[in-house]
């Protein structure tokens, strides 16, 4: 992967205020996957303390989403067309890790996956939720 599109996603993260408003990072980034991580806060709780399912979908679409601009040309960017989650277990924990990868690149459409992990303080994970859906190339 190009230095260039390191930097365009670095920036493209930066720029996205959702992501900064739940502590969103990314943990790495390569050629066709990418692995975010975003602490579950309180104010992200659903009503029985777990973190909520629109915190684990937004992670989750967004690491498939940089998975899928890791494999666009420069001049390209991502939308999502649509994603279906499945949750698996609820999201306690530490945080949130989700794994973004692409499935199959394409010209009109990229089809990408995203496993979400709750990371507890012993370390382990549990695998909360899997997310399938598609992208489309914008030209910019």
């Amino acid at each position: 992967m190009s230095p260039e599109i390191v930097k365009k996603i670095n920036q493209s993260f930066a720029d996205q205020s959702l992501m900064g408003s739940i502590g969103a990072s990314i943990a790495s980034i390569d050629y066709g996957v990418a692995t975010l991580t975003s602490p579950i806060r309180d104010g992200f709780k659903q009503q029985q303390g777990f973190g909520h399912a629109a915190l684990t979908f937004a992670l989750g679409d967004t690491a498939a989403g940089y998975a899928a601009l890791s494999v666009m040309p420069e001049n390209c960017e991502v939308l999502t067309t649509e994603m279906k989650i499945n949750l698996l277990a609820p999201a306690m924990g530490v945080q949130l890790r989700a794994e973004g990868r692409v499935i199959k690149p394409g010209r009109r459409l990229v089809i990408v996956q995203a496993d979400v992990y709750a990371d507890q303080e012993d370390g382990s994970a549990r695998h909360i939720a899997l997310l399938t859906g598609s992208m489309i190339p914008v030209e910019v």
